[in-house]
């Protein structure tokens, strides 16, 4: 057996980026958005008195299930601030069975740090499990059913365009171009031959080594990947560009990787139901 490293980046954060914000006021937002929208919200822990929240919202008959998450690192505004804009807009309706957890960080969020208050990156901490939030979070995920889709949002101050990660095991139809596409028109795309150091296989998308026993570290995505889920993106807009764009390609790419999944469930034979991976 061997292991990829998977370096952690630096807290070199650019200023536009590095945009702190009260995670329990936006904590209260999402939490009556939610409510106002038939979600049922929980507070699954609390860490240095900020909370953690999941909201769910479940449709009747088959519906497909997608899971959300953002504010894993708390230099990285765009993703909650997406996920509250589509939540006080109407976006999440009766197409799916939601499950978000939007506020993955607080102690970074207020600090406007990619680390917690501890100084541990929670987006490798999915194998080791050291830190609280994590431990908390894992609790909360491994009492939700299997997910057909699941998305973690991120934003990278190196990049100079949007780009994904795609971990698609048992070759689902991609929905990696799709999304890209739809980014293009109020984003540039990363084109980049190698982003965060990994080479990519199409102009802004990278589909890494996916096989968790292959791993050094487990991000997010590959604890989905290898218990929750068989399709997995990982989304990061460019941190260089003004917020409102930055939100605004995330909404891009959620809207189209979502209306693409649901549309591909109507054809039976694209995705057979989920099971634990």
């Amino acid at each position: 057996m061997y292991f990829v490293k998977t370096a952690s980046k630096k807290q070199h954060v650019s200023t536009v980026k590095a945009t702190p914000f009260d995670p329990t006021a936006t904590a209260a937002r999402f939490s009556a958005a939610a409510r106002d929208a038939g979600f049922r919200v929980e507070q699954y822990g609390k860490i240095d008195g900020f909370p953690l929240i999941a909201l769910t919202k479940r449709a009747p008959g088959l519906r497909p299930r997608i899971y959300m998450s953002a504010g894993m690192h708390g230099d990285e505004p765009a993703p909650p601030l997406t996920l509250l804009t589509l939540l006080e807009t109407g976006f999440f309706d009766d197409r799916a069975t939601w499950f978000i957890c939007p506020i993955l960080n607080p102690t970074g969020l207020v600090r406007g740090t990619r680390e917690n208050a501890t100084g541990l990156d929670l987006n490798r901490d999915f194998l080791e499990v050291r830190a609280n939030e994590t431990r908390a979070h894992i609790d909360w995920l491994q009492r939700q059913p299997p997910f057909h889709l699941t998305l973690c949002i991120h934003e990278d101050w190196e990049s100079t365009g949007y780009y994904l990660y795609e971990l698609n095991p048992h070759q689902r139809p991609s929905l990696a171009e799709p999304i890209l596409e739809a980014v293009r028109a109020c984003c540039p795309i990363d084109e980049a031959p190698v982003i965060d150091g990994r080479t990519t296989a199409a102009p802004g998308i990278i589909r890494p080594i996916d096989d968790p026993l292959l791993r050094e570290t487990w991000p997010e995505a590959i604890y989905l990947r290898a218990h929750h889920t068989t399709i997995s993106y990982t989304l990061e807009s460019p941190s260089a560009f003004p917020l409102e764009y930055r939100i605004a390609a995330h909404r891009a790419a959620i809207t189209s990787a979502t209306t693409r999944l649901i549309h591909d469930l109507g054809k039976k034979s694209a995705y057979p139901p989920p099971s634990r991976p």
